[in-house]
């Protein structure tokens, strides 16, 4: 069979109309509101929690993502009448609870099999397995900061919508408590393209070494920590390792998630030696992490029972939202989108590991699509050519070519040129025939941010600067360019939060080799009315002694207002 042109996919008439039969509109997102009586809930007034983790904070939540969700079954909210807190989640059915656990949770249905609920929700309750903890301090705290931020909930769970339920999957058949389930809300607030200061990526938060350890490859077209698939994998691994290392101490295998098992393993060594308590609220750990596990906690217990909260939660379908469909070998992401019926905005949202135009070369060959267009989209994958799955045409090269002027030429990069012909090295020859593409299409912004901070990682040769224009903020440049706020403040000695000036000069590199290896320099820090030497460390990325030492200051010496404190910034290059 001749397969369909490209652009008009001829020979597709029947599956393209199973997708314009199938097609589904973005349906609302979960409900999750507070009525006006939110205040007066058990746990009294909410202050709200100064604590945060990772890229991304209640205060400072994800930018909102224009994503396909599972339109809710006709049910009423889930409504719990209890007005005293249950003492623990229910256990899952057939399962021994912990210890102090209720088995009479308020969704627990005797006999019920995982497939059987209806809503996500309920399945997740009966899954839940770790002890309640909603009367200590740090968790009452928590749940009061969680119950006064419905919209950061409403952020969150409109976003998982379309990964809760594999989520889910998986930790039911490793065994695992559901509560993990809930672990993204914490780590990204469910947003796939979240990104931290300390370059975690992703769903799970994964910093590159120990993606890389935990097998999620990480190269110029794909990022695994944000594969929605394989970085679920590896969390899941990573959580059971710590957990069999903790001697199957969840809050301690938790823990060990945020801070790393080795900070873990010393306070459990410190308190053993002292003939102290080795659980989890007895060790002496970083504040952060202090914070980590309650917040999980927390979100167990509002998840468990929202209105003993002020929230209402509409249901999630216990059915899945993606199936996974082998593509075989690269294909541009744009072409997909068409084919599937989707937006490509759709398509990344589901796959954002590719952060390129197309998928990566080298795999892996498959892409997410929604559950009910999974077939037709295997179908009409099967029967694109290699060039109309890249949507690409054919150059003759001629005399003066270079793969740079063929790049500007088609508008795109080197080294998709590069890739599409695979030339690693070699100059380009005359009449050499050079697959080229016809259109690279313009990434969704989240795509093109994503892009951009992979590049980053090959450095210039010479330092690039800025000149500020009016009303230019860092918060504006760092998006434009690509780069992590913080970042860029402290490769100038500013706080992210500094006005800037006109004409202002803002340094956008450190310069140095495009290897690997680090580079330094020295920036001066004017010191403002409340900081404190630990804030000032936390945010240039050095320790305290070092920053007292680069400035002559006994340990416990006060700053003041006005004082230049000298930085010695220094940049990695991961070539």
């Amino acid at each position: 069979m001749v397969p369909a042109p490209l652009k008009t996919y001829a020979l597709l008439p029947v599956t393209l109309a199973l997708i314009a039969a199938c097609a589904h509109t973005p349906p609302k997102p979960p409900v999750v509101t507070a009525p006006a009586t939110v205040v007066n809930s058990p746990l009294g007034t909410f202050p709200v929690s100064s604590s945060a983790h990772g890229a991304v904070s209640a205060t400072q939540p994800p930018s909102e993502l224009s994503t396909p969700v599972v339109p809710p079954p006709e049910a009423s909210p889930v409504t719990v009448r209890d007005v005293t807190l249950p003492a623990t989640a229910a256990a899952a059915p057939g399962a021994t609870p912990d210890a102090g656990a209720n088995p009479q949770g308020p969704t627990q249905v005797a006999g019920l099999t995982p497939a059987q609920y209806a809503d996500l929700f309920d399945r997740m309750r009966a899954g839940f397995r770790l002890a309640d903890e909603s009367e200590h301090p740090q968790v009452g705290a928590e749940l009061r900061w969680y119950a006064n931020n419905p919209d950061y909930l409403q952020r969150a769970f409109s976003r998982a919508d379309l990964y809760l339920y594999h989520i889910v999957t998986e930790l039911e058949r490793r065994g695992m408590p559901l509560e993990i389930a809930l672990l993204p809300v914490v780590e990204s607030a469910f947003e796939p393209y979240a990104y931290s200061s300390a370059r975690a990526s992703g769903l799970w938060q994964f910093i590159p070494g120990t993606g890389t350890t935990y097998g999620l490859r990480q190269d110029w077209w794909y990022d695994g920590r944000r594969d929605i698939t394989e970085s679920t994998r590896a969390a899941l691994d990573y959580l059971q390792a710590l957990h069999d290392e903790f001697n199957g101490d969840w809050e301690l295998a938790i823990g060990a998630y945020n801070c790393g098992e080795l900070n873990m393993e010393r306070a459990v060594a410190i308190n053993r030696a002292k003939g102290k308590p080795i659980d989890f609220w007895s060790l002496k750990l970083p504040k952060e992490t202090m914070a980590y596990v309650p917040k999980l906690l927390a979100m167990k217990r509002l998840v468990l029972d929202p209105e003993q909260f002020g929230l209402e939660m509409s249901p999630i379908p216990n059915q899945p939202y993606f199936a996974r469909v082998d593509t075989h070998s690269q294909v541009s992401m744009k072409v997909a989108a068409e084919i599937a019926g989707l937006s490509p905005e759709e398509l990344y949202e589901l796959n954002p590991a590719f952060h390129r135009w197309a998928t990566d070369p080298v795999g892996p060959h498959y892409l997410l699509v929604p559950i009910d267009v999974a077939d037709v989209f295997a179908d009409n994958i099967s029967q694109l050519t290699p060039d109309q799955r890249l949507g690409a045409t054919h150059y003759t090269a001629v005399r003066g070519d270079s793969i740079v002027s063929v790049a500007a030429q088609f508008h795109t990069t080197v080294n998709v040129i590069r890739e599409l012909n695979d030339i690693p090295t070699r100059a380009l020859a005359v009449d050499d025939d050079l697959r080229v593409p016809s259109a690279v299409p313009e990434l969704p912004p989240k795509v093109m941010l994503a892009a951009a901070r992979a590049d980053g990682r090959i450095r210039s040769p010479r330092p690039h600067v800025q000149i500020v224009r009016r009303g230019e903020s860092l918060w504006a440049i760092a998006r434009r360019h690509g780069m992590n706020v913080n970042t860029l403040a402290m490769m100038n000695g500013l706080h992210p939060g500094d006005p800037l000036r006109a004409g202002q000069r803002i340094r956008l590199s450190s310069g140095g080799s495009s290897g690997g290896g680090s580079h330094g320099r020295r920036v001066m820090y004017t010191v403002r009315e409340g900081d404190t030497v630990p804030e000032i460390a936390k945010l240039f990325q050095c320790s305290v002694p070092q920053l007292l030492s680069w400035n002559g200051l006994p340990s416990h010496a006060r700053i003041h207002a006005g004082q230049k404190l000298r930085i010695q910034v220094t940049t990695h290059h991961d070539g």
